[in-house]
């Protein structure tokens, strides 16, 4: 194992030498198959996982049953929340499924314990991603308690259309997405199809009018 994936975390290149051979000699390059459940409640995490590629789904379950994706960790991220139960030594109260195959470079627990307390360029590294993921959830909180769910439903087919002008996905999963019920996003999509704007199959949503979602998304 070489030290080339260091250079895919801009943070770490002001490692000193000795603590790279550290991290490098240390740690491990894992591979995750796509849907395999990487973490889930009441488990204490062992390694920290930094992606080099792939995607990581984090969502939480209410006791109702409910789900809400919270975040999802890509290529050249670490996962807020093992950070955080890491740091005190906390179990996960959030699952993580890998969304695509996954490959991560695992940093043993007792590395991280030891990086954070001695380097400061690996400890800035750890606490910079840590606040750019807390506002980012801060966001979402943000975007649930206040934000119309027509708009954020428009902006999230947009979003997971890409360029093309199709999505694969069920009314549950786009529930999961904006934490909301199966019902409420059935009834949404049902009004944009009657507006002319989408059309619905079996686990996909065209978008028809993909100018007149793109309208209704920027009304945030």
């Amino acid at each position: 194992m070489t030290d080339d994936w260091i250079t895919r975390f801009p943070g770490l290149a002001a490692l000193s030498p000795d603590v790279r051979d550290v991290l490098v000699g240390q740690s491990a390059i894992v591979e995750v198959p796509k849907g395999t459940r990487i973490f889930g409640p009441g488990q204490s995490p062992e390694h920290l996982l930094l992606l080099l590629d792939g995607a990581v789904r984090v969502h939480q379950t209410s006791e109702q049953g409910r789900e809400i994706v919270l975040y999802r960790v890509n290529a050249g991220e670490s996962c807020v929340l093992t950070t955080a139960c890491m740091l005190a030594y906390e179990d996960y109260s959030a699952e993580g499924h890998a969304d695509t195959d996954v490959r991560a470079v695992a940093i043993p627990r007792v590395v991280f314990d030891d990086l954070v307390s001695r380097s400061v360029p690996f400890r800035n590294f750890v606490f910079a991603a840590y606040a750019q993921r807390i506002t980012d959830l801060f966001h979402v909180i943000e975007e649930i308690a206040f934000q119309r769910l027509d708009i954020r439903l428009a902006q999230r087919l947009l979003t997971l259309a890409g360029d093309g002008d199709a999505v694969a996905i069920t009314h549950q999963d786009l529930a999961v997405e904006l934490g909301t019920a199966r019902e409420v996003i059935s009834r949404q999509l049902a009004e944009f199809q009657r507006r002319g704007w989408v059309a619905q199959s079996r686990g996909r949503v065209t978008l028809l009018d993909p100018d007149a979602i793109a309208g209704l998304a920027q009304a945030a």
